[in-house]
C-alpha cells in the first residue's frame, strides 16, 4: 500500500464539477494498494498516517499529529501512484493490484478511517475522473509504502 500524504488547509474532491466530499484543516491522503495488501496493510499504514507528527504545536515544531490537532482527512484513491516510469515514457502499473480488490480494500480503509476519532473523514469515489483541490500547507508532502515501513 502506498500513500502520498499531504498536510492540507482544506481539501476537496470533485466528480462532474460537484463537490463529493471535502475536509477543513487536516490531511488530504492519495491511496493506492497493491495485490500483497490486506487487512493488516491498512490498518498499519491507516495508524501511520493519523499519528505523523506533521502539525505544529505552540512552538513551532512539528510535534503533533491529525490526532492530537483534531484534523480532518480525506482519502482519495489513486492506482496512478503504484506507476512505475523507469523504462520508457508510459507509466506501467503492473504493481497496482486489480481494480476489483483495490475497491475492496479502499472501503475498508474508509469504514476505519470513519470509526476513528476524528471530527470528518471524507473519501473520494472509486473508478471516477475526480478533480482534487487541496492548499498543501508547508508544503508537507509525504510518500509512505508499507513495503518499506514493515
Amino acid at each position: 500500500m502506498r500513500a502520498v500524504v499531504q498536510r492540507c488547509l482544506y481539501g476537496k474532491v470533485r466528480v462532474e464539477g460537484e463537490i463529493v466530499d471535502e475536509i477543513d484543516k487536516g490531511i488530504v491522503a492519495l491511496i493506492g494498494f497493491s495485490p500483497t495488501d490486506n487487512e493488516k496493510t491498512i490498518d498499519y499504514m491507516l495508524e501511520k498516517i493519523i499519528t505523523l507528527r506533521i502539525f505544529e504545536d505552540d512552538a513551532g515544531k512539528m510535534n503533533l499529529s491529525l490526532l492530537d490537532t483534531k484534523g480532518e482527512l480525506l482519502v482519495v484513491p489513486n492506482f496512478t501512484i503504484y506507476g512505475d516510469a523507469r523504462r520508457g515514457r508510459r507509466p506501467g502499473y503492473s504493481d497496482a493490484t486489480t481494480p476489483k480488490d483495490a475497491e475492496e480494500m479502499f472501503n475498508i480503509l474508509v469504514k476505519k478511517a470513519k470509526d476513528l476519532d476524528l471530527p470528518k473523514v471524507g473519501s473520494g469515489i472509486f473508478q471516477t475522473d475526480m478533480k482534487i483541490e487541496l492548499v498543501n500547507d508547508g508544503p508537507i508532502t509525504l510518500l509512505l509504502d508499507s513495503e518499506k515501513l514493515f
